[in-house]
């Protein structure tokens, strides 16, 4: 990464999408994006996602009953995270729903941890000579969900879950569970109800593009001190260079960390979003409780 930061006239260029293709008037609301280098990457996370993950949970052709069922490898490595996500994330939040809902979180979390980890893929030294030879000027790089325009799709399609099935599940229950308490103090209720809902998603998108953007920024500020510090004297240049690439890989690894980490903070919120929402049996339950203390 510090070699594509180094190779730019401007370090910010490895936080920002590169447009390949765009339709439209250039209008911020008008213009769309066919192809971009956050585009491409996503492709390529969905590819690897399709290709491998059912490679590395096949069941080998070979060898005995119980070692064939027995997770070994990569197998096993995917096996644990999907059933801790599944019976420590998404079970004490969705209950009897979890196995309905388990494959959407599972997906968001695969991609989201693919699309950070490629982000963080020293790939401009590589693909910058292809690139450049089918007319791009830069090479294929860049972390997705560092674009809200990534991120902000990602939260829709939780909220999307969150509301059908909200809907498909309970019906008109679903939405008198906004109207809490008396008119009309339940539509003011009800109002705060769906600004809420709006927020947990907007929060959703906002904190995935936040903390991976931060980490790119943050390289991209040392790394350009390197620069700064080589144009005035070559002394000064190694004197800062030496502090700065240590601190650079304390950040990339640190950023190895947050890739893992705001994939899974996604999953686990969208987990408890949606079991907020198909969970209203325990409101319900509430409220006969109080009834039966009051009778």
């Amino acid at each position: 990464m510090c070699v594509d930061i180094l190779a730019s006239a401007n370090p910010l260029t490895h936080v920002v999408d590169h447009f390949w293709k765009t339709v439209g008037d250039g209008g911020i609301f008008t213009t769309f994006t066919i192809m971009s280098n956050q585009i491409f990457m996503m492709i390529i996370a969905a590819l690897v996602l399709v290709l491998l993950i059912p490679r590395f949970t096949r069941i080998p052709p070979t060898g005995g009953e119980v070692d064939r069922m027995t997770p070994q490898g990569s197998r096993n490595a995917i096996e644990m995270v999907c059933t801790f996500l599944r019976d420590f994330v998404a079970r004490p939040n969705m209950g009897e729903y979890t196995d309905r809902f388990i494959p959407y979180i599972w997906s968001v979390f695969f991609f989201i941890l693919t699309v950070n980890l490629l982000g963080l893929l020293p790939l401009e030294p590589v693909t910058k000579p292809l690139a450049t030879a089918v007319g791009l000027h830069h090479g294929v790089y860049g972390t997705a969900t560092g674009n809200l325009w990534t991120t902000i799709p990602l939260a829709v399609c939780t909220l999307g879950m969150i509301v059908v099935n909200g809907l498909r599940l309970h019906g008109m229950a679903y939405v008198k569970h906004f109207f809490m308490g008396p008119f009309p103090i339940n539509v003011l209720i009800a109002l705060l109800e769906v600004v809420g809902l709006v927020a947990k998603t907007f929060a959703l998108a906002v904190r995935l593009f936040a903390n991976m953007l931060a980490g790119h920024i943050l390289m991209a500020v040392l790394v350009g001190f390197i620069a700064s510090a080589g144009a005035a004297s070559v002394v000064l240049g190694f004197s800062v260079a030496i502090p700065v690439v240590l601190g650079s890989v304390a950040i990339t690894l640190l950023e190895l960390f947050v890739a893992f980490l705001q994939a899974f903070i996604f999953t686990f919120l969208s987990c408890v979003f949606i079991g907020q929402a198909v969970n209203l049996h325990h409101e319900d339950n509430g409220e006969e409780h109080g009834g039966a203390h009051a009778h």
